[in-house]
């Protein structure tokens, strides 16, 4: 038997067991929030990183973070709803990133939303 394109299930991507998720850079760990962003459509996104090295090279190189796992990735959007939930991407925040970063979308820094860190 054979499939066509209409038998097949579309594929999700596989999100890692843990990403590293940007917070606010408040001095109190406890008061920190994650970090959303505004894309350019309107639409809100959560940038997340499979590793520390990732963060550090596609966001911002000092950024705060919390290391989240699904459940806590599911609180956050509880908490405060996401429209696009991102891994690996660069948001393009850096100076001396010439462009939006790979997401094309020209995301503008949320200050201090989300969901407790």
């Amino acid at each position: 038997m054979t499939t066509t394109p209409a038998d097949e299930q579309p594929s999700r991507p596989t999100l890692p067991p843990v990403v590293y998720v940007p917070t606010t850079d408040d001095p109190e760990p406890t008061a920190r929030r994650v970090v959303l962003h505004q894309v350019a459509d309107g639409r809100t996104a959560l940038y997340t990183y499979s590793a520390l090295d990732r963060l550090h090279d596609h966001y911002l190189p000092d950024s705060s973070w919390v290391l989240c796992d699904g459940a806590a990735l599911q609180r956050i959007h509880d908490a405060t709803p996401y429209d696009l939930l991102f891994v690996d991407v660069d948001p393009g925040l850096r100076e001396d990133a010439g462009t939006a970063g790979d997401a094309g979308l020209g995301a503008d820094r949320v200050n201090g939303s989300g969901a407790p860190a």
